[in-house]
């Protein structure tokens, strides 16, 4: 696994041996941000279930302004902390559940605003569970912001009120949906 662009582009990431972490794949994450353009300048990021960052370390490398990456689990924590070190193309790391983060940024910082964020549970996680992270992270997305969800191919696609499906990407056995938020 590696950054596909951008100034740490062709570097390699550091992943959690064992199952419990699912990066995208390359391909994958080549096919979206390739779908969403070059142009990343100014845009803060927000990666859930960040596992390795792969998602949100590729932003920073294609000219994001900064990113937050929120995980749990310490084996992919460690491997997160280690490639953010490596690229030394900054992001911030909050050690913790995501249902948590959601609810203690807004209290710390009602202005906080992503223009991006990336949501990539693992496989396994109930879509009710999903669904009700994704409204709360919807919260945190500006107005012309864009939210980026990563399930397994076959699963419905969750409704989340507030949230508007704009595209949907199938890349192997992963279903891409990105949504807009609807004012």
């Amino acid at each position: 696994m590696r950054i596909i662009a951008g100034l740490a582009g062709g570097r390699t990431l550091r992943a959690p041996s064992g199952l419990r972490t699912r990066p995208m794949t390359d391909r994958a994450r080549q096919a979206l941000f390739s779908s969403m353009g070059s142009d990343f300048r100014g845009v803060r990021v927000l990666d859930l279930y960040a596992g390795t960052g792969s998602l949100g370390l590729e932003a920073l490398s294609r000219g994001a302004a900064g990113a937050v990456f929120v995980e749990q689990d310490s084996a992919a924590l460690e491997a997160l902390r280690h490639n953010i070190t490596a690229l030394g193309i900054g992001g911030e790391v909050w050690a913790g559940e995501v249902a948590e983060y959601l609810v203690s940024a807004r209290k710390k910082n009602p202005d906080l605003r992503f223009e991006l964020i990336f949501v990539d549970p693992p496989y396994e996680m109930e879509i009710e569970s999903v669904c009700k992270n994704l409204a709360a992270a919807s919260d945190l997305l500006t107005s012309d912001g864009r939210l980026v969800l990563h399930r397994r191919l076959g699963e419905s696609p969750p409704r989340v009120e507030g949230l508007k499906s704009d595209r949907t990407q199938t890349i192997g056995t992963a279903r891409i949906r990105r949504y807009r938020k609807v004012e």
